[in-house]
């Protein structure tokens, strides 16, 4: 890489080394050599790993939470049903590998715990709009999440017909 990196080129790279190998890989050295850099780019962008660390997990949070809030409300329709398609048909590596992370990471951790909030708060806004009870919604919001992390964790593949057929089972459910 002749051109000069910025913090989101680290970023991005630390969040494809960790999808691949796990949190363990984000590393200065490492990444630098697969960027094909000296690490005193890293470290002109981090004031240390920590940094870097907490930056990775803020993108993170950013597209597991938000971009997909945003592109739900974005496509009209039924959010609930495009949320589904979108949380299931997913490549989950990323999503994997920061649970992994948090298991050994306090800061990992808290950020897990923060999208978890996020995401259960917002399946919960979906399901009172369909106009079920906050008590209602509470309650099959925490079921649907955690079918979503049984999905994402077990890391196995589905046949696309067969996990529409799954996804369309999921919302019979909810909406019963």
């Amino acid at each position: 890489m002749t051109e000069q990196l910025s913090a989101d080129d680290w970023i991005k790279q630390g969040l494809k080394a960790l999808a691949r190998s796990g949190f363990t890989a984000l590393k200065a050295d490492p990444l630098a050599k697969a960027m094909g850099v000296s690490r005193g780019s890293f470290y002109w962008h981090f004031a240390d790993l920590s940094a870097f660390h907490a930056a990775v997990l803020k993108r993170w949070r950013e597209i597991a939470a938000e971009e997909i809030i945003a592109g739900v409300e974005a496509v009209g329709g039924e959010p609930l049903k495009a949320l589904l398609r979108r949380s299931f048909g997913a490549r989950l590596d990323l999503e994997r590998a920061v649970r992994n992370w948090a298991a050994f990471d306090p800061a990992a951790q808290t950020a897990v715990r923060a999208i978890d909030r996020r995401r259960l708060d917002y399946i919960e806004a979906l399901l009172q709009r369909r106009g079920f009870s906050a008590t209602t919604a509470r309650a099959r919001a925490q079921l649907l999440y955690w079918t979503f992390l049984g999905f994402a964790l077990s890391g196995t593949p589905v046949p696309p017909a067969r996990l529409q057929g799954l996804l369309d089972e999921i919302l019979d459910m909810l909406s019963a």
